[in-house]
């Protein structure tokens, strides 16, 4: 797990003992809509990461097409997630975007991420009670 581009960098620096690695944001952003039908977004990032022969172009390409189809496996799976977390009111955002990091982002290393957005039914229904002091509470 990190926490942001800035957690992933530094877990690039620890990478030693590993050619490849996928990382999950341990925090997620979000926020809550208020129209129609309220609802809570919650945005989770995956990182990716392989590791290349330094200024190979051809092998950082490798990399890359590596990626991209961990990326179309991971989407295989999310598909069939998909229609089992809808039956809890639990709705993915259908428009997952792959992002290459610039190749000067971490030397001799490919990465990329994807951000998964996640939907949630939230009751927004005024309750006064919620609202009372304590002392009115007793």
């Amino acid at each position: 797990r990190v926490s942001s581009l800035d957690g992933f960098h530094g877990a690039l620096g620890e990478m030693t003992s590993t050619t490849a690695f996928v990382a999950v944001s341990d925090i997620s952003q979000g926020g809550i809509d208020i129209e129609n039908s309220p609802h809570t977004r919650r945005v989770k990032t995956v990182f990716l990461a392989k590791r290349h022969a330094v200024d190979d172009m051809k092998a950082r390409d490798r990399c890359m097409d590596n990626m991209r189809e961990l990326f179309r496996q991971f989407m295989s799976v999310l598909i069939q997630e998909k229609i089992r977390l809808e039956e809890n009111n639990v709705f993915i955002d259908p428009r997952i975007s792959f992002h290459e990091i610039d190749r000067y982002f971490f030397t001799g290393c490919a990465c990329a991420y994807f951000q998964i957005a996640v939907d949630t039914y939230t009751d927004l229904s005024y309750n006064p009670d919620e609202w009372l002091t304590p002392e009115v509470m007793l």
